[in-house]
């Protein structure tokens, strides 16, 4: 009997990560297996020092694992060199911190323009992106403000247009809403449903809070390595 889902656009297979740290070694990851659909919109959860983030940057290229396979899109990470590896992440990865790693000496405008000036696109075309991303998250009349001009919530969301303006395949967020009181958190969660049910936005984020953790199609904990879903039962989600 043939199997007629599409393949996801997401696929880790087998991951191990592990550090030494003097003689010991530190196993984070130990075989884990996900898949992701696009247009999904996924929540990590665990406590600190579980590898949450150690996933996330996996999923993203940003890290490599012991062993193991991530395919995003059906290009295995693993088969890329290191310049290859960050070219792919400017084309189809976007990034949203708790810290938002804004640059304080350029505007709202400029900082969501930064990953656009290491493409080909025309000035004309880049500037069109910006100002498409900024309306998105509702900051069309900030655009000249500088970071320190803006609130946490604001900062946020310039992060995040930032994140989007190169049309990513991923959106990962690591703790988006971890630095924001809970309005400016609710606004922010509010957004990123907007990118998943609106824009096809395909989400992974890490958090600690369980209000953002509900906002998400699906919520997985990791435990002892591996990835336990909401029931209780260890996730292998995969084909054979």
């Amino acid at each position: 009997m043939t199997d007629d889902r599409p393949e996801p656009l997401i696929r880790a297979r087998g991951l191990d990560k592990s550090y030494r740290r003097g003689s010991e070694t530190i196993h984070v990851l130990r075989g884990l297996d996900l898949d992701v659909e696009a247009g999904d919109f996924v929540a990590f959860m665990g406590p600190s020092g579980s590898g949450k983030t150690t996933l996330l940057n996996l999923l993203g290229g940003l890290d490599s694992p012991t062993a193991g396979t991530v395919t995003v899109a059906g290009t295995n990470l693993a088969g890329l060199s290191r310049r290859q590896l960050a070219a792919w992440r400017a084309r189809h990865v976007g990034f949203v911190f708790q810290l938002y790693n804004l640059i304080p000496v350029l505007t709202a405008f400029q900082n969501v323009e930064v990953p656009l000036l290491l493409t080909t696109l025309a000035r004309a075309e880049r500037k069109k992106r910006v100002r498409i991303a900024l309306g998105i998250v509702g900051l069309q009349d900030r655009m000249r403000h500088y970071p320190r001009q803006l609130s946490g919530g604001q900062e946020q969301r310039v992060a995040i247009a930032r994140a989007i303006v190169t049309h990513p395949a991923v959106l990962l967020c690591d703790e988006p809403t971890g630095d924001l009181d809970r309005a400016s958190a609710d606004a922010v969660l509010d957004l990123i449903g907007v990118l998943v049910s609106e824009h096809a936005t395909t989400v992974l984020m890490v958090t600690h809070d369980p209000r953002a953790a509900e906002r998400a199609h699906t919520v997985l904990h990791l435990d002892k390595g591996g990835l336990i879903d909401s029931n209780g039962d260890r996730w292998r989600e995969g084909r054979p």
